[in-house]
């Protein structure tokens, strides 16, 4: 059967991520490959010290996504989906979305990226004795209470991104585990009752007056069933009226799931590391660990298994500008560059640079970043007086800093908790001038980073695969299925870490260390 054919006929398998820039759609076909997709560019707003969507925003990305994948498919095979074998949404994780009894929206969806929850995130990791990071849905709820903000009397339930439309597609409000192990610390397939009974004790005595079995979504594990699309829920996504109700909808996971699954990093000892607006690192855990870090978050993978992950809330966002820039230098020589080439020459000039970046230093804090202690964002850049400035230093230290927080939190786990891995498969935008940003992270990390032929595809064929894995896994475990039935013939490009790479990112974050004092009195403006 074609890949026209099994579109026509409700055979294809659907995955779709929010990320904080684009929204994504993938089609694949009965076998996993792609073969249609679609795409919605935006932005997040900043108002009042807060990062935020607006409702009317997460409703268009969503129609304008689905509609961009339609017109492609359309194009290609001359058909218009009507139905799926399965989909999924996946959103980017963590976050606050909290509703009414009416399921109104009370405030703005407040994305991972803002750190204006340290008093209730630091106040929940000292009663349970596990890290709660400020992202965390229940931090945000928790910090609403304390602030005594006017909503929070009204509050009936909350949610993520992917739970949120989740539920607008399904009429049920429920996520998958590893969604939501990043709203409140889970055990097994379903949250810490003993935490819960805690937090409770918490919230009631700063004058909630909701438990938060009432108040959370539903927990289910990657392969669960019972969810459909709804009459409502295919006009939500298609309001042409073309898609009809009834496809399965699988649980809905964070980007930090569909890019494990993505990258076929969901068994113990395995590890990625995801690397677009925001970085994180996954390590799937061999063992519990021994000590609670404030840098180091324990999530699970969409099947529960814990997973050791360091998220930083920056990574490419200064770097795009700085090459947007080069862009602009390039339109006004009258020689302009093909986006693609721009950003190949630019990245790989850098590798011309000393590895220690000839003494430039740059931070790339767009907003917080707590790895690194620090409250608001204010990109730097510095170099020592006596050094000579050049592009490609200037760009390998932009490179740096994109994971340089990144390797603060895995230095904990590698350094002080002894946990090994043998390699990190690398995905994302920073990852697709080839043999660059991997070679540079395997000398940071002193770990192996590979690269997979299918790593441009991302979160939303991480989601499209957990889709098929709903229906085909035959009893199989998650990591038993990749493998046999996904990555049996996959193809990777290894970077190696290099002893002189090596040794010139440590003398880069010595310098980087001392610029995050700096970063500290700047963000007390």
């Amino acid at each position: 059967m074609t890949a026209g054919e099994q579109i026509a006929s409700g055979k294809a398998f659907l995955g779709i991520e929010f990320g904080s820039t684009r929204v994504k759609a993938v089609l694949t076909d009965a076998a996993s490959r792609p073969i249609a997709g679609g795409a919605y560019d935006w932005e997040n707003s900043y108002k009042e010290g807060i990062w935020y969507y607006p409702i009317e925003q997460i409703t268009a990305a969503l129609q304008g996504c689905y509609k961009s994948l339609c017109e492609d498919v359309r194009e290609k095979y001359g058909v218009v989906p009507t139905a799926f074998a399965a989909m999924g949404i996946s959103g980017m994780m963590h976050g606050y979305m909290p509703f009414d009894e009416n399921g109104a929206l009370l405030v703005p969806f407040r994305t991972w990226r803002n750190t204006i929850t340290a008093a209730a995130a630091e106040k929940l990791s000292a009663e349970l004795g596990f890290n709660i990071p400020q992202r965390w849905s229940i931090a945000h709820l928790y910090q609403a209470v304390l602030n005594k903000e006017p909503h929070v009397s009204q509050v009936r339930k909350i949610t993520t991104l992917a739970g949120y439309i989740h539920y607008m597609l399904t009429g049920r409000d429920e996520v998958g585990v590893g969604e939501a192990s990043g709203i409140f610390p889970v055990a097994g397939c379903g949250y810490n009752k003993d935490y819960l009974a805690r937090t409770d004790a918490l919230l009631a005595k700063a004058g909630f007056e909701r438990s938060l079995n009432e108040v959370l979504p539903a927990v289910r594990a990657a392969g669960d069933k019972g969810a459909f699309l709804t009459e409502s829920g295919a006009r939500f996504i298609d309001p042409s009226g073309t898609l009809r109700a009834g496809t399965p909808v699988c649980p809905p996971e964070g980007d930090a799931g569909t890019g494990m699954t993505a990258t076929n990093s969901v068994r113990k000892g395995t590890g990625n590391i995801s690397a677009g607006t925001s970085i994180f690192s996954m390590l799937v855990l061999e063992k519990p660990l021994t000590g609670m870090y404030p840098e180091i978050d324990v999530v699970t993978t969409p099947d529960g298994a814990d997973v050791a992950m360091v998220h930083c809330n920056n990574c490419c966002s200064e770097l795009d500008a700085w090459v947007r820039m080069f862009g602009e230098f390039a339109e006004l020589t009258g020689k302009p560059m093909d986006k693609s080439e721009l950003y190949a020459a630019l990245y790989r000039n850098a590798l011309n640079a000393p590895a220690d970046c000839a003494g430039v230093t740059a931070c790339n804090f767009l907003s917080g970043e707590p790895v690194a202690g620090v409250s608001e964002g204010r990109p730097m850049y510095m170099r020592e007086p006596d050094s000579r400035p050049s592009l490609a230093a200037f760009f390998r230290a932009e490179l740096y800093a994109s994971f340089a927080a990144l390797k603060l939190g895995n230095d904990i786990l590698f350094k002080q908790e002894n946990v090994s891995a043998t390699h990190f498969n690398g995905h994302g935008g920073l990852f697709k001038v080839e043999g660059v940003a991997s070679q540079l992270m395997a000398d940071a990390l002193g770990v192996p980073v590979k690269v997979m032929t299918t790593a441009g595809e991302g979160g939303a064929w991480g989601m499209a695969l957990l889709a098929r894995f709903m229906q085909d896994s035959g009893g199989r475990s998650l990591a038993d299925w990749l493998d046999a039935e996904v990555f049996a013939d996959a193809k990777a490009a290894s970077s190696l870490p290099d002893k002189a790479g090596s040794e010139g990112f440590d003398r880069y974050m010595e310098r980087y260390n001392t610029a995050l004092a700096m970063e500290r009195c700047a963000d007390k403006e």
